[in-house]
């Protein structure tokens, strides 16, 4: 891992995701990664991104709690947005949503090799449905 501060790493990925700069994932993602347990392209993982984007209008990913260990990254996030399109089987109602996301990263050479994330579902559907 070397000298890498992946603080600041993670910080300008976050950053850049939040921007749509999502042409600079090759700063922070190697060309494979394992998301959430399976392999996938950097390309794949940013269709993705993309996905979330466009089905959420204004999805903004704020960091609350980040623990760094060794070449391991945890992150506790709040993100907001408005869902404008069917998102994770949810409909949407014209309703803003708030909700947790948990990330977690291995990163190799500065760049995260694999992701595992998990977020509040539950709590979506509830605030879509209110």
């Amino acid at each position: 891992m070397g000298s890498t501060d992946l603080r600041k790493v993670y910080r300008d990925y976050l950053d850049a995701v939040n921007a749509r700069e999502l042409h600079r994932m090759a700063e922070f993602a190697h060309d494979t990664i394992v998301f959430n347990g399976e392999p996938v392209s950097r390309d794949d993982y940013v269709a993705a991104l993309q996905q979330a984007m466009d089905s959420v209008q204004n999805l903004v990913y704020h960091l609350e709690d980040l623990i760094i260990e060794g070449d391991r990254v945890a992150a506790r996030l709040t993100d907001t947005g408005t869902p404008v399109k069917e998102w994770l089987g949810l409909q949407p109602t014209g309703r803003d949503v708030t909700f947790t996301e948990y990330a977690f990263y291995h990163f190799r050479d500065g760049r995260f090799e694999r992701m595992w994330y998990l977020l509040d579902a539950q709590s979506i559907a509830r605030q879509l449905a209110a």
